[in-house]
């Protein structure tokens, strides 16, 4: 792998989110949490959130495992706050669609926020997986909040 195929990967906004994670410290008053293996590489991604009148008000997040694991799991806990629970499904699908190579509008890409930077990793397929890690997480504890 060249050295500009890893620049690519690894652009700053990931490498910031992987060095200073957004909502890293763990809610302990969540109301829902969920935790998610990649048994294929052993990353894991935690989230917890809490809920107030339909809005997500608080997240935690902690990955462990590969850079892009990491950012993936900081960026959709800053992604995450404070959206209303009805918005959020929106925003995973939105998500799921950059992932799977969809082309998305520029309105679209500003709605997903620094998660738009996680495109990068569509030319290396196989760490795909490390970016939907913590959505499968998120997915989860809104499930047993009741909407998933």
């Amino acid at each position: 792998m060249a050295k500009s195929d890893l620049d690519d990967l690894y652009g700053d906004k990931i490498l910031e989110h992987c060095r200073s994670p957004r909502n890293h410290d763990r809610l302990v008053d969540a109301d829902a949490a969920a935790h998610t293996v990649n048994a294929f590489c052993g990353d894991e991604s935690d989230v917890q959130i809490s809920v107030d009148g339909g809005r997500v008000v608080g997240v935690g997040a902690q990955a462990v495992g590969c850079s892009i694991n990491q950012a993936a799991t900081s960026m959709l806990a800053q992604a995450t706050e404070w959206v209303l629970l009805d918005d959020l499904a929106s925003l995973i699908d939105l998500f799921r669609r950059q992932m799977k190579g969809e082309d998305l509008s520029e309105w679209d890409l500003a709605r997903l926020g620094d998660l738009a930077m996680l495109s990068s990793v569509l030319n290396f397929p196989v760490r795909i997986k490390c970016t939907l890690l913590p959505v499968s997480a998120l997915e989860e504890a809104l499930e047993s909040v009741g909407t998933g």
